[in-house]
């Protein structure tokens, strides 16, 4: 059984639509270009950035070549905006719960720990490339690091400067590093999750790294 079969059967089970399973042609313009980007995502965690070619999302999404170039100029342009939309996402559903809204900064921290491996956790696919794919050059981490992940990492580090200022956490502790210090221990799970040969659930590693986070691991 071929790996696309695979998946689209898995979707199919779940009555989701993949990307063959919507004709193209009959899609809007705006469709067209997610229906691109979920095939770029589907070849990219299966073959490798490197290894993976327009035709490739072309064939997976349906579509002519020559249509994808009509919405990205390049792979790396579909990489980018794979990148883009699921931070863009991600954002707007903190905001959707409300997060920014709670009062207790370490509830608040704790949701947004949910919310970063639910997203990668629910789909595979986009875990492999945000974890792996994206890590594939130098170029691409200092162009992805000065994109929206800037304002994801912002909303870690205003939460702790909030908790700082209502003497819930340490004064003394610099807000920037603490950020990159939760998002990297996430971060971690994520890929250990990928790559570990045993099946769990990933969104409940979250409680475990708030827990060391916000806990530490002394037994005081």
């Amino acid at each position: 059984m071929s790996v696309h079969s695979f998946t689209e059967r898995g979707l199919i089970e779940k009555n989701l639509p993949t990307a063959r399973s919507i004709n193209p042609a009959r899609l809007p313009p705006g469709d067209k270009r997610e229906a691109i980007l979920r095939a770029a995502t589907t070849v990219f965690a299966h073959n490798g950035y490197f290894n993976s070619k327009v035709a490739d999302i072309a064939r997976e999404a349906g579509v002519a070549d020559g249509t994808v170039y009509l919405y990205f100029k390049s792979k790396e342009e579909i990489l980018h905006s794979i990148f883009d939309r699921s931070v863009e996402d991600a954002i707007a559903e903190a905001r959707k719960k409300k997060i920014e809204s709670l009062s207790d900064p370490r509830e608040k921290l704790r949701q947004i720990a949910h919310l970063h491996l639910e997203r990668l956790g629910a789909d595979r696919d986009l875990a492999v490339v945000f974890q792996v794919e994206l890590r594939g050059s130098t170029k691409f981490m200092e162009e992805f690091s000065a994109a929206g992940f800037a304002e994801y990492l912002m909303l870690i580090r205003t939460t702790f400067e909030e908790g700082q200022q209502a003497g819930v956490f340490r004064s003394d502790l610099n807000a920037k590093v603490v950020s990159k210090i939760l998002f990297g221990a996430l971060d971690e799970m994520a890929t250990n999750w990928i790559l570990s040969k045993r099946r769990y659930k990933l969104p409940p590693m979250a409680d475990q790294v708030l827990d060391i986070f916000l806990n530490g691991v002394n037994a005081s």
